[in-house]
This record gives structure tokens, C-alpha cells and sequence, in this order.
């Protein structure tokens, strides 16, 4: 190597530490506070102690805003899942009228700001007169959510082997078996990766659960939002330092199965 190259390299690697630590440094930060021994938040943390997690774990409150996020978000993704797969398989395998059209339409919450989104279901549902919440919340959370597995499992499909799928039909596989031998052990990577996607957005979305929650049914967001605006202690920190350790665990279990890389289609 080079002069030029070697000065490269080590601008690069030093671009990519500090970008590295400046979006670790947050996290590190709350993840100190939460074992701080203080009754108040204060920053560098005073002393150590993990009983602001045994307290956290005991709140009846925490318990249910996580037991209806936990279910609010496992079939928002399997409503994502059940209508983003055959929606990327149409698009992708199918000449449909207007593909172009339909694949922005579907894709277009992943740009269009969420607290619109939530503001305009809030008001759709109100004049259609649907006063179910969790109805609601499950409603707006699959619409921004199969989003992630349109993509993901668009990307999947196009860099499938298609001659496989014509070979398995060749031999007499019916459609239905085709897929499901053939097809979808190809774009699991990319089925999984939509799916993880899809939990950990509907999990952790504020916006849309702003307009549309109530004190009865709290997702976790929402009970991190009133823990902030009350009596800002210590407990603050754990709630958000366990939510960045299931991300942790998500993203692990991503990688066990599937691997990043295959997942992101990379």
C-alpha cells in the first residue's frame, strides 16, 4: 500500500469509530444511569445497584404496557407477514398493471411522516365509528409495518433462482409445493429479516400509539413517555435498557438464524 492509500484507510477507520461512538454513547450513557443508587437521575451515575431493575420488573404497570406490546406487536407482525409476502410475490414474480404505482403506494409509510399517519387513522376510525383500541392500534401497526416485509421480501425474490421454481414445476410440484419446498427456503433470510423489522417497529412506535392508545390499553412507549414527563428517577434508564437489550437479543437471533447479511439481501 501506498502513502495515499494507508492515509484513506485511516481516515476511514477513524470516520467510522466516531460515528460509532457518537451513536453509542447514548445508549452507553442510559444504560449507566440505570444503575445508579440515587433517587434522581444524575449524571456521571453515583454509586451501583440493580434494584431500580427488581423495581421495574415488580411495577404492575411496566408488567401490563409490556404484555400489550408484547401481543400488540406479535400479530401486527403476522398481519404484516400475512399481507406483505403474497403482496412482494405479486409485484416481483407478476406483470400487475401499475406495479410501479402500487409498489410506492405500499412502501410509502416507510416515508410518510408517522404522526400524519396516526392523526389521519385517528380520524378515519372516529367516523367510521370503531371504538376498539386494540382493534386500532393492531390496524395502523400492520399498515406501518408491512412496509419492512414488502421490502425486504421483494429484495429476497429477486435474487432467488427462479430455474429452481421452473424445474420443481417441471417435475410435476404443484404451485402450492413449489413455494413451500422450493421458494421459500430462498427467501426466508429476507421473510425473517421483514419480520424481525416489523416487531421491533411495532414494539417501540410512539407516534401512531399516541393518537390512538388509551390509559387501558398502554403500549410500552407510551409508558416510558409518562415515566419521563413524571418523577424523572433511575427507573427511566432500566425500562430503556431493557428495550436495548431485547434489540440486542432480536438482532442476535436474527444473525443466528439467518445471518445479516442474507437477511438485508446483501
Amino acid at each position: 500500500m501506498n502513502g495515499r492509500s494507508i492515509a484513506t484507510s485511516a481516515m476511514l477507520y477513524t470516520v467510522t469509530a466516531a460515528t460509532l461512538v457518537f451513536i453509542a454513547a447514548p445508549l452507553l450513557v442510559t444504560m449507566s444511569l440505570s444503575v445508579s443508587d440515587t433517587q434522581f437521575v444524575s449524571f456521571p451515575p453515583r454509586g451501583f445497584t440493580l434494584a431500580w431493575y427488581g423495581k421495574v420488573l415488580r411495577d404492575p404497570d411496566f408488567q401490563s404496557a409490556l404484555s400489550f406490546s408484547l401481543w400488540l406487536a406479535s400479530f401486527a407482525t403476522f398481519g404484516a407477514l400475512v399481507l406483505g409476502l403474497p403482496a412482494a410475490f405479486a409485484l416481483v414474480r407478476f406483470p400487475v398493471p401499475g406495479g410501479a404505482a402500487i409498489r410506492s403506494l405500499l412502501l410509502s409509510p416507510l416515508i410518510f411522516p408517522v404522526l400524519v399517519t396516526g392523526l389521519g387513522l385517528l380520524q378515519l376510525f372516529s367516523m367510521l365509528g370503531w371504538g376498539s383500541v386494540p382493534v386500532n392500534l393492531l390496524i395502523a401497526h400492520i399498515l406501518v409495518t408491512s412496509p419492512y416485509v414488502v421490502r425486504t421480501v421483494s429484495a429476497s425474490l429477486m435474487l432467488a433462482d427462479i430455474t429452481l421454481e421452473e424445474a420443481a414445476r417441471t417435475l410435476g410440484a404443484s404451485r402450492w409445493r413449489t413455494f413451500r419446498r422450493v421458494t421459500l427456503p430462498q427467501i426466508a433470510p429476507g421473510v425473517a429479516a421483514g419480520g424481525l423489522f416489523a416487531f421491533m417497529v411495532s414494539f417501540d412506535n410512539y407516534p401512531v400509539s399516541m393518537w390512538l392508545a388509551d390509559a387501558q390499553n398502554d403500549p410500552m412507549p407510551m409508558f416510558i413517555y409518562r415515566k419521563a414527563t413524571g418523577v424523572f428517577d433511575p427507573s427511566v434508564a432500566t425500562v430503556s435498557t431493557l428495550l436495548i437489550g431485547l434489540a440486542i437479543v432480536v438482532v442476535l437471533i436474527l444473525d443466528r438464524l439467518v445471518g445479516l447479511r442474507r437477511a438485508m439481501g446483501m
